[in-house]
């Protein structure tokens, strides 16, 4: 009995001291993973629970690089540390204790960084335990590149034809890349869609992958779009980048073509050039164009042509072929152009026509067209009517002149047509009215214009009355209502000259009256009494009238025009009568002895005479006679002053 009772107490106190040893057990917790971009900081803790403090404790950090060999590289054994020198990144970790928590610090973490990192932590009475974490590192690639074909790719094509590659480079992990057309995700179908990647890993550790696209191409896609999506890794997250969008250079052969013209817009004109484009719906670089005139056997053997200065002969049916070489199939399609044209203006009656005076002109102008058109009249620039027909009433010589007929084209600029009609109104010899029929001049020549209206053209001829004969045919020029003539008169003398114009139905005259102006120069003399000289000549008067009561320095000679203006005239021939009447007063006094000084002597002295100039001498002595000198120098008896 004693027996068994010391047995069961021994059992007892095994299955107690089992039980306790498993209460008091270190725990250890660590991470599954944690991730890093490169050269970022890591942080790998490691939690512990133990009843022994942290001196009675040995903690040790180990890296795992695979094949389950374990590599230690730092230990605390109670407050003693030791770091292995060994490893790679010796330099850069550091380890912190707190709060049961020991911190794994590795800086500028590497791509050889990426481990799994052991914490073990050894009690003196709770046993020991350990935890693992695996350090992931991830790098992002650099931008991917896309390439597409740059040659053209026919639909006639049996097998997938290269479409383009796509690139990335430089990732950790492997980047993924993924086709798409137009939006859509491309699925590998054998003999439609096929993909070929090549995954290269760099001496650094990194990966470049290379994607060829390789696609039965068909006529739609033509227009489709094609890039690449690639997919990579970061620290807590997946990342997607997109290359451009290329468009791949499909071969297809026409089903349609089409001929049009491209220029010019709208209607077309004889004299314009016009340019013709052939083009089929396909893309095929060996289709051939053909451009056929179907009115005549002209051709061209290209897919543009260029009429240059058509006419209307160059209307009609134009036909463009487009042949593909591969099977040698012909289609075809055509468009008719229309040269529009105005034929040159008519008018009738043609050229010239001769009137009657009183009479009615009726002309009209007309030109074919193929458009509508519009008719207008001119003559000097001035419309004179609009329509086809010119109705002119009662002609005069007013009426004589060019007429212009003016046809154009309403819808289509530039296109016009014009003539001419020449109108002479029959008639006696009409001398217009000049502004001037009385020419006063200081000039040696005068230009004398006489402007006749008449049919046939009147012949004019001039008469001079000092019998010079102007040489008037060579002056002489033809106008639209009859003959102008244009003379130069030579001026020694008052003159008149007559226009005598004549044609076979009669004659007129215009006389022109010449009257030669004259300069006259005086001398102021040294003189104690008053004097007074009148000078009239024929043709004009100039009078120069001097005066003084006291003595007087000679002063330089002045010329004195006369005035071509009425009114100045009036006065001075008012200021002529009122010093004529004080002269006759003072000669009066003077005969009589009424003024003192009479047997002073007086002196008029006259420059040098010439044709163009009058000049007086005058001269008072003790016999109180005057001798007046006349224009040519001529000495006059004292009744003819």
């Amino acid at each position: 009995m004693a027996v068994r009772d010391s047995a069961s107490l021994l059992v007892g106190l095994v299955v107690l001291l089992h039980t306790w040893r498993a209460w008091a057990a270190v725990e250890v917790n660590m991470k599954d993973k944690v991730e890093v971009n490169l050269g970022e900081k890591a942080q790998i803790p490691c939690l512990y629970t133990s009843d022994d403090g942290i001196g009675g404790l040995t903690i040790e950090w180990f890296y795992e690089k695979g094949l389950g060999v374990k590599k230690r590289f730092f230990q605390q054994a109670g407050l003693m540390k030791t770091v292995d020198n060994s490893t790679h990144f010796t330099e850069r970790i550091s380890v912190n204790h707190s709060n049961n928590t020991m911190m794994l610090t590795i800086r500028d973490v590497k791509l050889e960084d990426q481990l799994d990192y052991i914490c073990a932590v050894k009690g003196l009475t709770d046993g020991s335990g350990e935890g693992r974490t695996k350090l992931r590192v991830f790098v992002k690639p650099e931008p991917p590149t896309i390439e597409g074909v740059q040659n053209g790719i026919s639909v006639n094509e049996e097998v997938t034809s290269l479409v383009g590659s796509c690139e990335v480079k430089n990732g950790y992990p492997r980047p993924n890349i993924t086709w798409y057309k137009d939006n859509m995700p491309l699925r590998i179908n054998k003999n439609e869609v096929e993909v070929e990647s090549t995954v290269t890993t760099q001496s650094s550790g990194l990966f470049s992958v290379k994607s060829e696209l390789k696609k039965k191409i068909v006529k739609e896609d033509k227009d489709a779009l094609f890039y690449c999506e690639v997919t990579y890794f970061v620290a807590g997250s997946t990342m997607m980048s997109e290359t451009r969008q290329i468009n791949v250079n499909v071969l297809y052969p026409s089903t349609a073509v089409k001929i049009w013209v491209e220029s010019p817009k709208g209607k077309i004109k004889e004299g314009d050039s016009i340019e013709l484009h052939c083009k089929g719906d396909g893309n095929n670089p060996s289709s051939l164009f053909l451009i056929k005139y179907l009115k005549g056997n002209a051709n061209w053997e290209n897919d543009t042509v260029l009429l240059e200065n058509v006419t209307r002969q160059n209307s009609g049916v134009y036909e463009c072929i487009s042949t593909n070489t591969e099977n040698f199939e012909d289609i075809s399609n055509n468009t008719e152009v229309f040269v529009n044209y105005l034929d040159p203006a008519v008018v009738m009656p043609n050229n010239v026509m001769v009137m009657a005076k009183g009479n009615e002109l009726k002309a009209t102008c007309n030109a074919l067209s193929s458009l509508q058109t519009k008719t207008a009249w001119f003559k000097n620039g001035q419309e004179v009517s609009e329509g086809h027909t010119l109705i002119l009433k009662n002609v005069t010589f007013d009426t004589a002149g060019v007429y212009k007929c003016v046809v154009t084209v309403p819808e289509i600029e530039g296109m016009t047509t014009s003539s001419s009609l020449r109108v002479h109104v029959e008639g006696q010899p009409e001398i217009m009215e000049t502004p001037l029929t009385v020419i006063e001049t200081f000039d040696k020549t005068v230009e004398l214009v006489c402007d006749v209206r008449g049919y046939p053209a009147p012949t004019i001829t001039w008469i001079v009355s000092d019998g010079m004969v102007p040489d008037s045919d060579n002056h002489m020029t033809t106008t639209d209502y009859g003959t102008k003539s244009v003379v130069m008169v030579d001026v020694t003398s008052n003159a008149t000259a007559v226009c005598n114009a004549s044609n076979e139905h009669g004659t007129d005259m215009r006389t022109f009256n010449i009257k030669a102006k004259t300069i006259i120069q005086t001398t102021t003399p040294a003189i104690t009494t008053i004097s007074s000289v009148t000078v009239i000549n024929t043709t004009t008067a100039v009078i120069t009238t001097n005066y003084s009561t006291t003595a007087a320095t000679a002063s330089p000679p002045k010329t004195i025009k006369k005035e071509s203006n009425g009114f100045i005239i009036a006065v001075l021939i008012v200021c002529v009568l009122l010093l004529a009447i004080l002269g006759s007063v003072l000669y009066f006094l003077y005969k009589k002895g009424k003024i003192c000084g009479r047997a002073g002597k007086q002196d008029l002295t006259r420059e040098k005479s010439s044709k163009d100039n009058i000049v007086v001498e005058m001269k008072s002595d003790n016999t109180e006679e005057a001798i007046l000198l006349g224009v040519n120098g001529e000495k006059q008896p004292p009744n003819d002053q």
